[in-house]
């Protein structure tokens, strides 16, 4: 699968979100346009619905005016949102380890600084980017969507350099060229044997 068959994926995830736009909606694959034909597309599917959801749980967590008791409940789903989405990027990544483990690398392979998921995981943050700001760019005055449009730009050519590096980490990766290793985030923020405001309690 090619990084920008990856984007349409997650562009058509955002469009389904949107038609409820509701941080409570319950998550299935609501693929009526895009068809997921295998478990690795509607891994990704459920990345992008995950950081759709996380996405809005930000947003309404920013007013200045929120209610001290919802900001709270509001930050301990992002927290649990938090791990959810790195959860499923370490399960993309056994995807492609699985797929490469394999492969004989050359004697001048080379690592990279992020494993696929990592960076498909920009990917996906990417099609949210794109999508609300060209809702923006059609919004508000003329020196707002200037303005907007100009990110805009920007985003589109991001989009464009960053299939390419996906694509080329990939074939790279298939190749030899580089090597696949696993790498995990350890995160111990939610963990209550290793955060130490949750274990001295």
């Amino acid at each position: 699968m090619k990084a920008m068959e990856m984007y349409d994926l997650f562009t058509q995830q955002v469009i389904e979100y949107h038609k409820t736009d509701s941080v409570d909606s319950e998550f299935k694959i609501q693929n009526s346009e895009f068809k997921i034909q295998n478990p690795f597309q509607a891994l990704l599917w459920e990345k992008s619905w995950v950081d759709t959801v996380q996405w809005h749980l930000e947003d309404l967590v920013r007013p200045a005016d929120v209610e001290p008791a919802y900001a709270l409940t509001l930050k301990r789903r992002i927290d649990a949102s938090n791990q959810h989405r790195t959860d499923l990027v370490e399960r993309i990544d056994d995807h492609f380890y699985a797929r490469f483990r394999e492969v004989a690398p050359q004697p001048d392979a080379r690592l990279n600084t992020e494993t696929p998921a990592w960076a498909i995981d920009r990917l996906s943050i990417l099609a949210l980017k794109v999508y609300h700001f060209d809702i923006e760019a059609h919004r508000g005055d003329e020196a707002h969507r200037a303005r907007c449009q100009a990110k805009l730009d920007t985003l589109l050519a991001q989009r464009a350099d960053l299939t390419t590096a996906i694509d080329q980490l990939l074939d790279d990766l298939a190749a030899g060229r580089r090597l696949m290793r696993l790498y995990r985030q350890m995160k111990m923020y939610n963990d209550p044997s290793l955060n130490p405001e949750l274990y001295k309690k």
